[in-house]
């Protein structure tokens, strides 16, 4: 059995500490020693209470998710355990090292004290994986701490710090210093006071004043449809704890949450959601690195450049706590730059998630310079200005001369040759591209391209710098547009296309708000502004592209989207509501005529295969050319930078659910269809077709 359970007696007290390095899951040895610990204590007359504390770094960090789906095993289930725990006639207490999630906290949950160190966390983040908590959690924490309370916390998942858990109910006590101590000090008292137990199954008082109270539940659920939009466990967890405050009994409710549970787990969106759990960790694996290749210690860090890129990424090196030299060889576009990131930590604070003395640790670690020689001294610099590679050369070949030897150079360039790049330099092996996304300080992806001769330290030394700023980090090969980028070209042609050939804009953007993407390809044309990609066309004398056309004349009349109010649709004053817009729809028509185009209807169902499909066909032809590791990869990079929903899992993996020859018939008939180089299918997805395989089994 994996994992074990010690026991050892202190004076009138049993602890039981958990021994399943390094954050002690629910493994099956861990289940078993709960059962055989608190079994042993109860028939030792000599012990009055119970302390079970967690050694390492966690109390019980939730479930062995490497025990999903695999065979059964000779421990006892965790419902038994709990239920022995929960049975106790003498006091269980307890004592919160660590981590404490999913079930983990229910564990806590089961005993009749708790008590936790200042920055462990607990909560229950089952939802993130498609399922809810299935060992009581749904049941005990509406009783413990009321129903919107409850569910807010389960439905979100997020962690809640010690001092947070004190104040809403869920632990009895904070304590610095040895928790086992404190645990043990705390059940002595509990002795002394008649060892009186304490069962939240039988808890009534919280939830028999949101008995009966229908709205709660109907508010909670419209609040859902907005934050929850498409997912499935959220409204199975909703109706668990309606069934925690109304169910005739405690068990009833557990049948209901039991009954709940399963339905979660037969959902297509649970294995989804486990693949992008599993997919964000197989990212750090590359081939050729290993724990003993020798890194790049990140100490300080510099970024050229104080846009709206620059100033993201010099704040994710503050919230690392990382000193950052910010330049800009225009003053007032620097001053202008530390407003900006000023005024989004202000906004932070506002809102309750900083404080002001953090805020002002956080600025004082970004420094200002116009001085590109006082970039020299750091361990990374990034460049990160405007997408021109002359510019980005003529940066680099200045670093090669400044940078101090073995320093990490990279470029935040979204699509433009590392190579080109790198080979301004004196030493490329030190080059790579660091992707961040829009706002950098707020998203998760961070493309890590490869160089041809990035060497193995820069690649380890960037992968470890994204963990170190709370990044999703992906390798990428070095192609025109990398992963994300390359893909998302097929995405927006396909749909710009569509409403030459008869698809309104607002048929095409709700098809994809209805798969599960916060906003369609012309509401996010609008919200990024028609007028960028216009002008830049113009000072390139104008594209042949045609479709460049509807936005090129949607831009000669005025209309550059959320930004003057008017756009593919048109909006009001402080509202970012997309309005249909009849001179918009009347351009769309006249351009797709003059072009000539022969108008017809689409269903949603085409609509949806040709925004997504070419997403996998490139994706496949990626993988062909290496330039993507895994196919997981592809998923992770979609669903952490381009808003892919994680419950359908990325566009491999929904490539695999719809059947890879059921897509590949479709891609063919396309490419018959428009003649469209675009749609010639890849050859590793016919050989995947061929062969009956999936893009998964390629990842093993």
């Amino acid at each position: 059995m994996k994992g074990a359970v010690h026991y050892e007696q202190r004076g009138e007290i049993a602890l039981l500490s958990i021994d399943n390095p390094p954050v002690n899951p629910l493994s099956s040895g861990v289940r078993q020693g709960l059962f055989d610990g608190v079994t042993k204590a109860l028939a030792d007359d000599s012990v009055k209470a119970i302390v079970i504390t967690g050694m390492h770094r966690a109390f019980i960090a939730g479930a062995d998710i490497g025990e999903f789906g695999g065979a059964a095993s000779e421990a006892v289930g965790l419902g038994e355990a709990l239920d022995k725990m929960e049975g106790s006639t003498k006091p269980i207490i307890a004592a919160i090292n660590g981590t404490a999630f999913g079930g983990g906290l229910e564990t806590a949950l089961c005993c009749d004290y708790r008590i936790a160190s200042p920055k462990a966390p607990v909560g229950l983040p089952e939802v993130k994986l498609g399922l809810l908590p299935g060992a009581g959690g749904t049941q005990r924490l509406p009783r413990l701490i009321g129903a919107q309370a409850a569910v807010t916390a389960i439905v979100s998942g997020d962690p809640i710090l010690a001092p947070a858990a004190l104040k809403l109910g869920i632990i009895d006590r904070v304590a610095d210093g040895d928790i086992v101590e404190a645990g043990i000090a705390f059940a002595e008292e509990i002795v002394a006071g008649g060892s009186k137990t304490r069962k939240i199954r039988d808890l009534e008082d919280k939830i028999a004043a949101d008995r009966g109270n229908t709205k709660l539940f109907e508010d909670a659920a419209k609040q859902l449809d907005k934050t929850h939009r498409g997912q499935f466990a959220p409204s199975q967890i909703l109706k668990c704890v309606e069934a925690a405050v109304n169910a005739e009994s405690f068990d009833e409710g557990m049948k209901a949450e039991q009954k709940f549970f399963a339905e979660c787990m037969k959902d297509p969106q649970r294995e989804a959601l486990i693949h992008i759990f599993f997919a964000e960790r197989a990212a750090n694996k590359i081939p050729g690195l290993d724990k003993d290749t020798p890194l790049i210690d990140i100490n300080k860090a510099s970024v050229i450049g104080s846009g709206t890129m620059g100033g993201g990424i010099a704040m994710c090196f503050a919230n690392a706590g990382i000193a950052v030299r910010l330049h800009d060889n225009d003053a007032d576009n620097l001053a202008k730059g530390l407003k900006v990131i000023e005024g989004n930590y202000a906004r932070t604070v506002s809102r309750g998630r900083l404080s002001r003395e953090m805020m002002d640790a956080r600025m004082a670690l970004i420094i200002p310079t116009e001085a590109f020689e006082d970039l020299g001294d750091a361990d990374v610099v990034i460049e990160a200005v405007y997408e021109n590679l002359d510019l980005k050369k003529e940066i680099f070949a200045k670093l090669d001369k400044v940078m101090k030897d073995g320093a990490l150079l990279a470029t935040n360039t979204s699509g433009l040759d590392v190579d080109a790049i790198a080979a301004e330099t004196s030493r490329p092996e030190n080059v790579v591209g660091l992707h961040f996304f829009s706002p950098a300080n707020v998203m998760k992806l961070l493309e890590v391209v490869r160089g041809e001769k990035s060497s193995t330290q820069a690649l380890g030394t960037a992968m470890k710098l994204g963990k170190t700023l709370g990044k999703v980090a992906v390798v990428a090969g070095n192609c025109p547009g990398f992963i994300g980028n390359r893909m998302i070209g097929g995405y927006s042609r396909q749909a710009s296309m569509m409403i030459l050939e008869g698809a309104s804009p607002a048929q095409v953007d709700k098809v994809i708000f209805d798969f599960g993407l916060a906003m369609g390809p012309f509401t996010m044309a609008d919200m990024v502004g028609l007028d960028l990609g216009w002008r830049a066309r113009k000072m390139m004398g104008g594209s042949n592209e045609v479709t460049a056309r509807i936005p090129d004349e949607l831009c000669e009349l005025g209309r550059y989207g959320q930004k003057n109010m008017k756009g593919y649709y048109q909006y009001v004053e402080g509202d970012r509501t997309p309005r249909p817009d009849g001179e918009a729809d009347a351009v769309v028509k006249r351009v797709a005529e003059e072009l000539g185009f022969e108008r017809k209807e689409f269903t949603d169902e085409e609509i949806l295969k040709r925004c997504i499909y070419p997403l996998v066909n490139i994706g496949a032809k990626l993988l062909e050319e290496e330039h993507a590791l895994r196919a997981s990869d592809i998923d992770t990079v979609y669903v952490n930078g381009y808003g892919f929903p994680t419950y359908v899992g990325g566009p491999m993996w929904y490539a695999d659910a719809q059947g890879l020859d059921n897509v590949l018939a479709d891609v063919e008939r396309f490419y018959a269809e428009t003649k469209d180089e675009a749609w010639k299918p890849s050859e590793l997805l016919k050989k995947l077709v061929a062969e009956g395989k999936t893009f998964a089994s390629l990842d093993g």
